[in-house]
């Protein structure tokens, strides 16, 4: 235990908080046209008495502003605006695995900065719906590429023992970003003001940009793409610590270095205060040089037989992310429950937003504890108990039944379905397939994000219209849960304790 604790050092926690802003802008933009969605469509100039105030006192001293409040638009406008966000976030995350791969993480991760701030101006700037459609999609293949990513990049420079704790900080991070944007949301959701949440991505995207020239390249990268093992593992000690030992990692990497001999040793010590530049990074050694490894295409990992059982389930548990709900309550909730509760849905919404980061934070030493294949069966057995609980207090009109489903609904999301996809996307393949692998795990999970953000409303109106009442949408996310459950339980290993990915399945030796 101690050991493990020397591997957690400052500047290694300060590396994951900068990597994983990317991954907050995700949720940020995300949930950023939940509440202010009646006001930016021209349906309410306010949507609570606050706001009402706030736009009376603004109005008399903004009168003579150009900027135009609201963007007319019909409901199919409001869902293509929606749901593009996941089109470029399909594109980001199938082209960012093979770049990462080829470029290494940091170089990547400046680019996402550069979408996000681009997407940000443009959707702060939109007067029209094709416009906020452009700055929807920018943003969102920021998005996409920095879910495959950052992750990546975490697992790669977090200690083996707590890459499960490390690994949550993805979802925590899109929850941070997902209660910012739908507390802002609630204040500022009046007028113009609106657009004052879509400019504060140009705040957060700017910071991004500024804190990625701190970060290091990956070492595992570093070392298996560019075959420099002594540069690597002097990166690595920096990042654990000058008392952690990382011989077991570097052995990982598969390059034939294990330990350095007594006189690398001294260089690696001797050099760690002094071959920093200021930028954090650390100038490569003309050491132990040797051959990059090859790494596996997007079309290559489907048809090798030893990673597409790893496709399938990863593309399987991302579905079942999706098609389990969340995006209803994260994307739609103030509109959908605004009739159905006893209290404001747009607070109701910041308290879901309370309990998804605080239970994501409670849970995130659990995937290392009780296994990642445990949490998330629990997780979807959670989801699909509330789910039915939901609906059958919607159809009914039991309203507090109503909000304590919503509620519950979203924290068994927590446990296992919000952080563990990300994880195990890393954990079931060795580092030649990792960056397709990751691409395929988000590109599903945008596709599936892409059909809930769509179809959602519509299937949900033209449910309720042919049965009557609301909430029949909700009986067909329970139904999503047992086919998910069923799909987990059979198709996908856990990867606790696992050493490499021939462990996870069951194989003595990968022959390349």
């Amino acid at each position: 235990m101690a050991s493990a604790l020397h591997e957690v050092t400052p500047f290694l926690v300060i590396l994951i908080l900068i990597a994983t802003l990317g991954p907050l802008q995700f949720g940020f933009h995300l949930a950023e046209l939940n509440a202010p969605e009646d006001v930016i469509t021209c349906q309410k100039k306010s949507i609570s008495a606050l706001q009402q105030l706030a736009s009376l006192v603004i109005t008399k001293s903004s009168s003579s502003d150009d900027v135009v409040d609201c963007i007319p638009m019909s409901r199919s406008d409001f869902a293509a605006i929606s749901a593009v966000f996941t089109v470029g976030g399909l594109l980001g995350a199938l082209t960012s695995g093979p770049f990462t791969s080829a470029r290494g993480r940091k170089l990547p991760m400046q680019l996402t900065a550069a979408f996000y701030l681009l997407g940000s101006i443009v959707e702060t700037s939109a007067g029209s719906v094709p416009t906020m459609i452009i700055g929807r999609f920018l943003t969102g293949v920021g998005a996409g590429a920095s879910t495959v990513i950052v992750p990546l990049y975490i697992s790669e420079v977090a200690p083996p023992t707590q890459r499960g704790f490390f690994g949550a900080f993805t979802q925590i991070s899109i929850n941070v970003g997902i209660l910012f944007t739908q507390t802002l949301g609630f204040f500022l959701s009046y007028g113009s003001a609106w657009r004052w949440i879509m400019g504060t991505g140009v705040i957060i995207a700017l910071a991004q940009g500024l804190g990625l020239a701190l970060l290091p390249e990956s070492p595992a990268w570093t070392a298996s793409a560019k075959g420099d093992v002594t540069h690597a593992r002097r990166v690595l000690q920096r990042i654990r610590g000058r008392v952690s030992n990382i011989d077991e990692e570097v052995e990982s990497w598969g390059q034939g270095a294990s330990k350095p001999t007594s006189e690398e040793e001294a260089l690696l010590v001797s050099n760690e205060s002094t071959s920093a530049d200021a930028s954090g990074l650390l100038t490569p050694s003309a050491g132990a040089q040797h051959s990059p490894r090859v790494h596996l295409g997007f079309l290559q990992v489907l048809r090798d037989p030893f990673t597409r059982p790893a496709i399938i389930a990863v593309v399987g548990i991302m579905f079942a992310q999706q098609l389990c709900g969340i995006n209803s309550i994260i994307m739609y909730s103030v509109s959908l429950l605004k009739d159905l509760l006893p209290i404001s849905s747009a607070l109701l919404t910041i308290v879901i937003s309370i309990i998804n980061l605080g239970v994501t934070m409670a849970a995130s030493p659990l995937p290392d504890r009780f296994g990642r294949k445990t949490c998330l069966l629990t997780s979807i057995m959670g989801q699909g108990t509330s789910s039915l609980a939901l609906a059958l207090a919607i159809h009914f009109d039991v309203k507090i039944l109503s909000a304590i489903a919503v509620l519950f609904f979203v924290a068994f999301f927590a446990v296992g379905l919000g952080p563990v996809p990300f994880i195990m996307a890393s954990e079931l393949v060795g580092p030649e397939a990792v960056g397709a692998t990751q691409s395929w795990a988000l590109g599903a999970s945008y596709v599936a994000t892409f059909l809930v953000a769509y179809l959602f409303p519509i299937v949900n109106a033209a449910l309720n219209d042919a049965f009557g009442g609301a909430g029949w949408v909700y009986f067909i996310f329970a139904g999503f849960a047992l086919l998910w459950a069923a799909f987990v339980s059979g198709r996908v290993p856990e990867t606790r304790g696992r050493k490499d990915a021939d462990e996870v399945w069951g194989r003595t030796r990968r022959v390349d």
